[in-house]
């Protein structure tokens, strides 16, 4: 029979009227990003009555159109009419396909890598290795789950080793938040930081025309400011829970019934190294590409199609079986894949309807008088606000993108620092929005309410630094340009 510890008991009643909260909250959030944004498009077919058409004058700098500040002129009035509307999500999927195609065949890659064992074989034997050195579990498992987030974009992918991190540390002495926050958190330093993420950044700045990947000095600058102190954050945490059981909050799980999650045998076998040793090199291969020879997304795509079959080949799947794998990672990521589409429709009708530059001439003029890095925070600031609107990061990319890189240039803003705007807009919020985040803790038992509550002060300064960055990446001219 289950058994709850005192301190599980004296707060069943506050978990459950949290638990009645969470759910007026998600009833509220529950709306479908894709009926989020056919409002947003129909809104913006509307504008095209509503706002005067008008245009930039345009140059070609070193390969790239820049929008010169002073040749605005209005133009005749080119409204969009129903069929517009309809033909412009087609039109928007078309000119978005290579992207969407992108991140297919990455999801579909991975999925092949999670069919072979290899990433769960390597999470449970280092938990299992470091279940006796618990000051070092922390550090070291939210460094994977970074490192994760930042490289590959690894978020959702995430959630199955909740299942595996919150029981070990409620039975180590922690409790279920220190475990769930292990996971969430450091994918989410990860996916902020960005450094070759090639669903935000790589996306972003194929947009704004920038060279791929580039600037990742700074950005792995980001990465470590922001590990180091999310791991004091948790790790703090856990030791006053450690001192202190009271302090907890354990959701599901006790420590009486978890000992015995971990008395299995899960091997980490050779072939599993082999695997993640070619993941690695696959990683290393697509930097000196991108930086030697100037690769954009159609070959880091065919090297992740080369990845998938290798490590398939490595872990004894079948061709049936890699091809169902890949199809399945891929169907995983559809919807995003759909949602850059739709997007993309948006900027489609903006541009057709003529009124793109309007706004931007609208925007300057409003915030013309400025001091640049005040702008850039609110490049941050109106970023964070649209995330909870389009949870997609490769979707949001596709739809403010096209609006930020001008308008960047128009205040004095590099490309560069509109993107690193978007990427923290975007990546912060992932851990609070309505999505991942509450799956994630909904599987440990935790209430929304009170994994926001436990996050706040982190929050505030994740968006410290984010603030402090973007200021300092203007001051510095993050670039190129």
């Amino acid at each position: 029979m289950k058994t709850n510890t005192p301190w599980q008991e004296t707060k069943r009643g506050q978990g459950g009227r949290a638990v009645l909260k969470q759910k007026a909250l998600s009833r509220l959030t529950e709306i479908n990003v894709f009926v989020l944004l056919l409002g947003i498009l129909a809104v913006c077919v509307l504008f095209t009555y509503l706002i005067p058409a008008g245009e930039y004058a345009r140059i070609d700098v070193n390969g790239r159109s820049v929008v010169q500040a002073d040749s605005f002129q209005y133009t005749a009035s080119s409204p969009i009419g129903f069929m517009g509307f309809l033909n412009s999500i087609h039109t928007g999927m078309v000119d978005s396909a290579s992207i969407m195609f992108f991140v297919l065949i990455i999801g579909g890659s991975y999925g092949i890598l999670s069919a072979t064992g290899a990433m769960e074989a390597f999470i449970y034997s280092l938990t299992k290795k470091l279940g006796n050195k618990e000051k070092w579990l922390i550090p070291s498992m939210m460094l994977f789950f970074a490192a994760g987030g930042s490289l590959i974009g690894m978020f959702e992918e995430t959630l199955p080793y909740i299942a595996i991190l919150v029981p070990l540390c409620v039975a180590l002495g922690f409790d279920a938040m220190t475990g769930a926050a292990i996971v969430l958190v450091g994918a989410s330093v990860g996916f902020t930081s960005a450094i070759m993420n090639p669903f935000t950044i790589g996306i972003a700045q194929g947009i704004a025309e920038l060279p791929p990947f580039s600037g990742i000095g700074f950005r792995i600058g980001v990465f470590v400011v922001m590990y180091v102190v999310a791991v004091i954050f948790v790790y703090r945490h856990a030791m006053k829970v450690k001192k202190n059981p009271e302090l907890g909050i354990y959701g599901f799980y006790n420590r009486e019934s978890v000992r015995d999650m971990f008395g299995g045998n899960v091997v980490f076998e050779q072939r599993h190294k082999l695997i993640l040793a070619c993941f690695l090199l696959n990683l290393v291969t697509i930097a000196v590409g991108v930086i030697e020879f100037g690769w954009y997304i159609t070959e880091i795509a065919g090297l992740f199609i080369l990845l998938g079959v290798i490590v398939g080949l490595i872990g004894r799947l079948s061709v049936n079986e890699m091809v169902d794998a890949f199809m399945k990672g891929a169907s995983s990521l559809l919807a995003g894949a759909m949602i850059i589409g739709v997007a993309r429709a948006i900027v489609v009708v903006l541009n057709d309807g003529q009124i793109m530059d309007t706004i931007l001439y609208y925007s300057a003029a409003v915030i013309q008088d400025l001091p640049p890095s005040l702008t850039a925070v609110g490049m941050l600031g109106f970023q964070t606000i649209l995330s909870f609107i389009i949870p997609s990061g490769s979707g949001m990319a596709a739809l403010t993108m096209p609006i930020m890189t001008p308008l960047s240039e128009l205040v004095g803003i590099t490309r560069q620092t509109a993107v690193l705007a978007f990427q923290f807009g975007d990546g912060i919020s992932n851990i609070v929005i309505p999505g991942i985040a509450v799956a994630g803790v909904g599987m440990a038992g935790i209430s929304y309410l009170s994994w926001i509550r436990w996050l706040f002060p982190l929050l505030l300064m994740q968006y410290g630094i984010a603030v402090v960055a973007v200021i300092l990446a203007h001051a510095i001219g993050y670039g190129p340009f």
